[in-house]
């Protein structure tokens, strides 16, 4: 090795190479040029000075780590900085990063090479639901974005603008239907692809492992071989460090290669808890996209293609009542339609609305009576403290036209009313006053925390 460090240094250049971005390396790695190695010390010629104070403030880890996994153990790294390039002068300086005082063992992520990583790829499954397609995830108002942003994903993955996609809403919404449809929709265009997904209690639990078992070298280089990740609701990576730690080398280096991520949470990133800045900064990156709860016509739609798709035959006025009644997500219509079915047949009971109704009182809570326009915007004028008078005026004064615009997107989540009919009823507004309004609501609710919140609490209590 003593008199081939060229031939050492171009292994490192590989190892770089993959763990970097193109520019990243072009810019700060490529000019270096190996002079010599000896007695443990490796000497490399830069241009400046500052090439040497921004590679030991930026990359000095990944370098550190590098040189350890080719030259070995006790490897020690001078520059040179070339000061005149036509008589060769120039001035030595040591890496505080590579250096006796920092010693080269090292418990966590060690980079391997290229040719390594793609031997240790061994056969892959996917985790993936088979069930969770796109032509069984339904399409409305209130999963729109995320769904058009996945299909993209899935004819390009990895070489698009959303990258990574975080996909966030309630419980029950359909982000788990959404990343496995993305994932299945991979696999069949792209069946070399290796596809993954997996939950982030999951990743936590072999995280920990691996910890134990002092084989998070294994766990890390797994993860980087992966081309498109999944990583349901990372909500619960909350002050867990080590696991936060070990995913933002994971993210990075994904991210630089082109592989694709595709993350899930029960709220945006900007009101994701314990998670460190720097990875929530990289999860706004690509897209953000929110599934809202399904509406009354996507209510309806869910269930009319779960009953198509099962060969059932349930009256239409049954469809109506479940999608009335059964608001909260779309494992609750699921699980309803299931029960129904199945004290149907245990009874040997024809599927009717009495039926209907008893199997809904036993699951959900019913309201007494259907929720109006009138009682939305008696909720919507209580929650602002505004007039109803003033609610239903002509008045474009910000805070009255954005309880309005409320007003109209609950009366379209809430009723199944047209949008003529609300836009009557809320101050004779035409219907493409109410789609425009419906449609500012949805958007404005993805990055206004407060907003969110007071359309719960005004829907809490409408269900009360």
């Amino acid at each position: 090795m003593e008199n081939n460090c060229i031939t050492y240094w171009d292994k490192c250049c590989e190892i770089l190479k993959d763990n970097l971005s193109a520019s990243a390396y072009r810019t700060w790695f490529a000019p270096i040029v190996p002079l010599h190695y000896e007695n443990k010390v490796l000497v490399v010629q830069v241009n400046s000075q500052y090439v040497v104070e921004y590679i030991e403030e930026n990359f000095i880890d990944l370098l550190r780590k590098t040189l350890l996994r080719v030259f070995g153990e006790g490897i020690r790294l001078e520059y040179r900085v070339l000061i005149d390039s036509n008589s060769g002068a120039g001035s030595m300086i040591p890496s505080q990063g590579v250096s006796e005082a920092t010693p080269a063992q090292y418990n966590g992520y060690m980079p391997v090479m290229p040719s390594e990583r793609r031997m240790q790829m061994p056969q892959l499954e996917s985790q993936l639901n088979p069930q969770y397609t796109f032509p069984s995830f339904v399409e409305g108002d209130c999963n729109r974005l995320a769904r058009t942003a996945g299909v993209t994903i899935a004819s390009n993955p990895g070489r698009n603008i959303f990258n990574p996609l975080f996909v966030y809403g309630g419980s029950g919404v359909g982000k788990t239907h959404l990343v496995n449809a993305i994932g299945n929709s991979i696999k069949h265009n792209y069946p070399d692809k290796r596809v993954l997904y997996v939950s982030a209690n999951t990743f936590q639990v072999q995280y920990t492992d691996a910890v134990v078992s002092n084989k998070v070298n294994d766990f890390i280089n797994f993860y980087q071989t992966i081309d498109v990740l999944i990583v349901d609701d990372i909500q619960y990576w909350a002050d867990k460090k080590g696991t936060q730690n070990t995913f933002f080398f994971i993210f990075n280096h994904l991210h630089q290669t082109g592989k694709q991520l595709i993350l899930t949470s029960d709220c945006a990133p900007v009101d994701l808890k314990g998670l460190e800045d720097r990875l929530i900064t990289r999860f706004k990156w690509g897209l953000t996209a929110e599934i809202l709860r399904p509406d009354f016509q996507l209510r309806k739609d869910i269930l009319k293609n779960r009953i198509w798709r099962d060969g059932l035959a349930i009256p239409e006025e049954v469809v109506d009542y479940i999608a009335e009644n059964v608001r909260n997500n779309v494992r609750d219509l699921e699980g309803v339609l299931a029960s129904l079915l199945a004290y149907s047949t245990l009874t040997n009971t024809e599927i009717n609305i009495e039926l209907t109704e008893q199997v809904v009182s036993r699951l959900v809570k019913v309201s007494s009576a259907d929720i109006t326009i009138e009682n939305i915007t008696d909720a919507v004028c209580r929650h602002f403290n505004i007039p109803e008078k003033m609610l239903v005026a002509s008045t474009r004064k910000r805070e009255i036209a954005q309880a309005r615009m409320v007003a109209m997107y609950l009366a379209k989540q809430m009723t199944n009313k047209s949008l003529m009919e609300i836009g009557r009823q809320l101050g004779n507004r035409n219907h493409a006053t109410v789609l425009h309004a419906i449609n500012t609501i949805t958007n404005d609710m993805a990055g206004d925390a407060f907003l969110r919140r007071s359309v719960s609490q005004i829907e809490n209590e409408l269900h009360s």
